[in-house]
């Protein structure tokens, strides 16, 4: 009866066993679909920020490039005053400079 008995423990011990071991599968299986979902999740709300970020960035260019004509009619204006400002100092001491020149070459040093 002892036998009996201890058979039908060990009986109760691999069942509670492969009880155990299936909960232990479900679990591990319930945590994997979790991580799944958690990486889609993270995967779409990067696509959808990256998505943003894009949509900034060609509104940002599409702002600059319509002002880029103005840039350059102002470019081309400040260019050519600069232009003018250096031609007419060059010719307010370029008269200075000839005769500095013409001194300097003439001038025998002894």
């Amino acid at each position: 009866m002892d036998s009996m008995r201890g058979q039908g423990g060990i009986q109760m011990l691999l069942s509670a066993e492969q009880e155990a071991q299936q909960i232990v599968t479900a679990a591990k299986n319930l945590k994997m679909a979790r991580l799944r979902q958690a990486k889609e999740e993270a995967e779409m709300e990067v696509a959808n920020y990256r998505s943003h970020l894009e949509a900034e960035y060609q509104k940002s260019i599409s702002e600059s490039s319509g002002s880029s004509d103005s840039t350059v009619k102002r470019l081309d204006t400040e260019t050519e005053e600069k232009i003018q400002s250096l031609k007419g100092t060059a010719s307010k001491v370029s008269p200075e400079i000839v005769k500095m020149l013409i001194n300097h070459i003439t001038t025998v040093r002894t």
